[in-house]
């Protein structure tokens, strides 16, 4: 099989088998939504699990924000944390310090509490892995779903494509990028992408949810911007036109996209949020996010399904891209 997320198809066929027969799971596994909702009275418990598989100086710092955003895309707070971590046998004490030093960081950074996990050394492992899994909670009546998008929303995108692939291709390919001729300032740049404007959506999502009547939010992660618009349209059983021209490309992302041969597209792109609301109700979104510097784009619309999901450039509509795997593990896997 090849490196990256099941296909939707696979995925879809072994979730089908999973019967879920509790009474307080209001969401259960499904394809298109990240965290699992459950029904705690006046509230509802988020729970969401992801790992960290790609070699990075940063794994704990990701485990946290990456499980994070998924929980806050259903509308709720981050609260509690835990993580498995396994480790090679070439790993040293200090080198396990620092990841625990960066899982307790950005817990710290987002008021999370790491309140348990487990760590082991394993064979047969060339680098560190981190399964983690965070809990939080939202009000019954403000949680979210992937699916809750609806014919007409406006499709809002914040931030640019893409923070994390762009960041860490700069952070582990910089030689690469310089001899194909990237400044390497630009260079620079981009690996500093991780902390400014930074991965995290947990405010993004905060803003959207306190200013507008927010249908649904996504965090587009495997598989970039247009997998992600793949999973909104799949979970809500909708279609959407999307318009390239407002979608904001980082221009680091354009520069190593070109010198790689990748589609920015289908990068790595956790640090952007996909909010779908009302028309009417997106300049006080886009009113309020600008007011706390976060850069926010009118990208698209939510059509009927029938329509498909569709990329309009310079005035031919085109059905989006698909990426069965993302490009970030095409890129890496085709260079070994």
């Amino acid at each position: 099989m090849k490196l990256g997320k099941l296909t939707p198809d696979t995925l879809e066929a072994l979730l089908s088998r999973v019967p879920v027969s509790d009474p307080r799971v209001i969401l259960g596994p499904k394809v298109g939504e990240d965290a699992a909702l459950l029904d705690f009275g006046d509230e509802v418990l988020v729970a969401k699990t992801d790992p960290i598989t790609f070699a990075t100086d940063l794994i704990g710092w990701y485990a946290v924000h990456v499980n994070a955003n998924d929980v806050a895309c259903a509308g709720a707070k981050p609260r509690w944390f835990m993580a498995t971590l396994l480790l090679p046998q070439r790993m040293n004490e200090e080198s396990v310090s620092e990841i625990f030093r960066q899982i307790t960081d950005a817990c710290d950074s987002l008021d999370v509490t790491l309140v348990g996990g487990h760590t082991e050394v394993t064979q047969y492992l060339d680098q560190p892995i981190i399964v983690g899994c965070m809990l939080g909670v939202a009000p019954r009546d403000r949680a979210l779903t992937t699916g809750d998008a609806r014919v007409g929303d406006y499709v809002i995108l914040t931030k640019g494509i893409s923070l994390e692939g762009s960041a860490l291709l700069a952070r582990e390919q910089a030689e690469v990028l310089l001899k194909g001729g990237m400044n390497p300032s630009l260079i620079e740049e981009a690996a500093g992408l991780l902390f400014n404007p930074g991965i995290s959506v947990v405010s993004d999502a905060r803003i959207a949810c306190d200013a507008a009547n927010v249908h649904s939010l996504h965090d587009p992660t495997e598989g970039g911007l247009a997998t992600a618009l793949q999973e909104v349209a799949a979970a809500a059983g909708v279609g959407m036109v999307v318009d390239r021209e407002n979608i904001p490309f980082l221009p680091h992302c354009v520069e190593i996209c070109k010198i790689l041969r990748l589609d920015p597209l289908g990068l790595l792109a956790s640090g952007s949020l996909i909010i779908t609301l009302p028309p009417e109700e997106a300049p006080q979104l886009l009113s309020a996010l600008e007011r706390e510097g976060i850069d926010a784009r009118h990208i698209g619309r939510v059509t009927p399904p029938e329509r498909g999901i569709m990329l309009r450039r310079a005035e031919k509509l085109l059905p989006m891209p698909t990426f069965e795997r993302d490009e970030l593990a095409r890129y890496f896997e085709e260079s070994e």
